[in-house]
């Protein structure tokens, strides 16, 4: 680390504490050369993958617009914002533990369908019927029959 002062590059840390939350260090530091004293801090960055768009395009991963199109399915729906933000949480958790630098889009959407179908079915179906493009009333028939199908009992292990 460069002393802010001298611009040296010799420093040693005197000192090295966490925050509350434990997402930031925090450390003094002193400049070998000046004897200057600093703080610094340091702080995780994940950096979201691009988006690569069907025609092969790339774009930045953007969260709002990615709350928009959730926001659009489940407009006029029972669902409130924070559970639509903490859907929004766990696909970027899911997309930053992919450990990739480019997701395609059929990637992204897929993750949205999982998420709108644990939030609201008939957002589901909205979603669906644009992402998947349906070419006819029988692919639309099939993702509703796909929502009201009883789910198979779980066997309990015991």
């Amino acid at each position: 680390m460069k002393c802010p002062f001298c611009g040296t590059p010799s420093t040693q840390v005197t000192d090295t504490r966490e925050n509350d939350e434990g997402d930031i260090v925090r450390r003094r530091r002193r400049c070998l050369h000046c004897d200057k004293r600093f703080t610094t801090y340091e702080r995780i960055e994940l950096k979201m993958p691009q988006v690569v768009k069907r025609n092969g395009s790339r774009s930045e991963y953007d969260s709002e617009k990615l709350m928009a199109s959730m926001k659009l399915a489940l407009r006029k729906r029972p669902v409130t914002v924070d559970s639509v933000e903490a859907a929004v949480s766990r696909i970027e958790e899911k997309l930053l533990s992919l450990g990739e630098r480019e997701v395609p889009t059929e990637k992204l959407g897929e993750l949205v369908m999982r998420e709108l179908k644990r939030l609201d079915k008939i957002a589901y179906i909205r979603f669906a019927s644009v992402y998947r493009n349906f070419e006819d009333a029988e692919e639309f028939s099939e993702v509703i029959r796909e929502v009201t199908r009883p789910r198979a009992p779980t066997r309990s292990k015991t």
